[in-house]
């Protein structure tokens, strides 16, 4: 199948689980995860009406910007970024998915004023209290939310999670469930309800997600087919 049929493929899924849970499909954005696909084939997928692009690395995200692959369509970094790679993203991508600790913030804060704008982020949870994975720990989130309150040029629009590799169906339930609930009371306590995305599951459990509350999926596989990674 073609980017354009397996689009039209995960927008029926997302209207599906949107039926199921009584919710408007047109709440849900639809995040193409294109990490190790060209430019040619994110061009393919934002004509298919992808609502914005993610990128994992830094390194492919910089040499797809020169070449425009991400024209018509918002760019989202949604992969794990170091600090001293910040100056490559702040600026170009519109929203980064993974702003995972204080000192992250801090640095996305001074590029983002030396820029002279204000940098649009989500705030990482690590909800399965993974060593290997980074993010806030869901007892840390309250205090890295007043962190991140406190600097002028980043705005935070909500929060993201990858939960664990599930091994069977509706295992990652569990966790979105518990994100869905930190990401109401965080909203509510910290944010006053300004809070707009909720960014959780991708290609094997969104449909999972969506019912969990999730408004934002990452979504690589089902939309661009399966990564062949270079042994």
């Amino acid at each position: 199948m073609s980017i354009s049929e397996n689009i039209a493929a995960v927008r029926d899924g997302i209207a599906a689980a949107c039926r199921s849970a009584g919710r408007d499909p047109r709440e849900i954005t639809l995040v193409g995860a294109s990490k190790m696909n060209d430019a040619s084939r994110c061009r393919q997928a934002i004509a298919a009406g992808i609502d914005a692009l993610g990128e994992n690395r830094v390194q492919e995200l910089t040499e797809k910007w020169e070449e425009h692959a991400y024209d018509g369509a918002p760019l989202h970094f949604i992969g794990h970024l170091q600090r001293n790679k910040v100056r490559q993203v702040v600026g170009k991508a519109a929203l980064i998915q993974s702003a995972s600790s204080e000192a992250l913030l801090l640095e996305i804060e001074k590029r983002a004023a030396a820029l002279g704008i204000r940098q649009q982020v989500l705030l990482e949870v690590n909800i399965g209290g993974e060593a290997a994975k980074s993010g806030f720990a869901p007892e840390a989130l309250e205090g890295a939310a007043a962190a991140a309150l406190s600097l002028p040029h980043v705005a935070v629009l909500g929060l993201m999670t990858i939960p664990p590799a599930a091994v069977a169906p509706g295992q990652n339930v569990p966790y979105f469930e518990k994100m869905y609930r930190l990401y109401v009371d965080t909203n509510r306590n910290m944010f006053h309800n300004e809070m707009k995305y909720l960014s959780m599951g991708m290609s094997g459990d969104y449909a999972d997600a969506i019912r969990c509350g999730s408004n934002m999926v990452r979504v690589g596989t089902a939309i661009f087919g399966a990564r062949h990674y270079e042994i």
